[in-house]
């Protein structure tokens, strides 16, 4: 049982609409917060887009993913899981990026996922754009290459836009195989589509052995078979989790900067979170939440449902680790 202090506030004792928004209605805990020790699954915003290559917004996704997180109650309806009856959840709050420096962002959101990794606290973010995974696999993965699952439209394997730029959302991927974070023969993609630049990306994941599932053979395969090839690749070790959410359909999640037709509805997209349980998930993130194009917030309700379940797995690997 967790400590009454992590449990987030009640519907039913105050309504969802007052108060202060945090994920999911928990207690805000700071890296300078006395209690930070007791903190096993922290939830962290990362407003930052510096390597969003077209259009903007994501750096006002975590806000809007608080505000509508306010929506989630204690208890998983599909697997009856309590992740806050299992594990001590807090809000840490945001990563604080430099808006100017590309560089100094990379830079000082390391230095923060430096500290929750320290602090033994799996992290869970909403970005953000999806360059933000970068720093945060520096820390997850300081010690050691990790497993990882992608739910994307793109591969986000690319090298560089525009002859020179290493550093966007559309190459972390990349620059993390570069600095040996990923185990590329732990490593699966699920959902790719779109047009292309070429087949630079695909070749790259070909050389290295990284699985590459598109979203063609997911629709023939269906998200149980799928997933179940995806458990089998990471296997039981460490395993990173990172959620774009233009995995999803446009028709279901259109506040997203780089929108591809023909993707997974949101009931495929709640199957494949919920294929992650039994994994040992590390850290996960959910990015490219971009509110200017869906003001309404149905994208960013989606996302933090989809954090949700992805919590409910990370809580039940802490069970099983302690």
């Amino acid at each position: 049982m967790t400590n009454g202090f992590f449990t987030p506030i009640s519907g039913l004792d105050l309504p969802r609409f007052a108060g202060v928004p945090t994920f999911m209605r928990l207690p805000h805990v700071g890296l300078e917060d006395t209690r930070l020790a007791e903190v096993e699954v922290g939830l962290i915003g990362a407003p930052w887009d510096g390597g969003t290559t077209n259009r903007p917004g994501p750096r006002h996704g975590p806000r809007q993913l608080r505000d509508l997180s306010t929506m989630i109650r204690a208890v998983n309806g599909q697997s009856w899981v309590a992740p806050f009856e299992l594990v001590n959840c807090a809000d840490l709050g945001d990563v604080a990026p430099n808006p100017g420096d590309l560089m100094d962002s990379l830079a000082r959101m390391e230095a923060f996922y430096d500290r929750v990794i320290a602090a033994g606290i799996r992290p869970l973010t909403g970005g953000g754009d999806h360059l933000c995974t970068l720093p945060i696999l520096r820390a997850v993965a300081k010690s050691r290459p990790v497993g990882m699952v992608q739910f994307d439209s793109h591969t986000d394997l690319n090298d560089v836009y525009f002859g020179n730029a290493k550093y966007t959302h559309g190459t972390p991927f990349r620059r993390a195989m570069e600095d040996g974070l990923l185990d590329p023969k732990r490593y699966v993609l699920v959902g790719i589509r779109g047009t292309a630049y070429g087949r630079e990306d695909w070749d790259f994941a070909a050389a290295n052995g990284i699985r590459i599932i598109p979203v063609e053979e997911f629709h023939a395969r269906g998200a149980a078979d799928v997933m179940g090839e995806v458990r089998e690749i990471v296997g039981s070790g460490p395993t990173y989790v990172t959620y774009d959410i233009d995995f999803v359909d446009p028709t279901f999640a259109p506040g997203t900067g780089t929108p591809e037709v023909g993707g997974p509805s949101s009931w495929q997209a709640l199957e494949v979170a919920r294929g992650l349980r039994g994994l040992d998930i590390v850290g996960a993130d959910l990015v490219e939440v971009s509110p200017p194009f869906d003001p309404s917030g149905g994208t960013a309700w989606l996302g933090v449902s989809l954090m949700f379940e992805m919590l409910c797995s990370m809580a039940e690997a802490v069970v099983r680790a302690r």
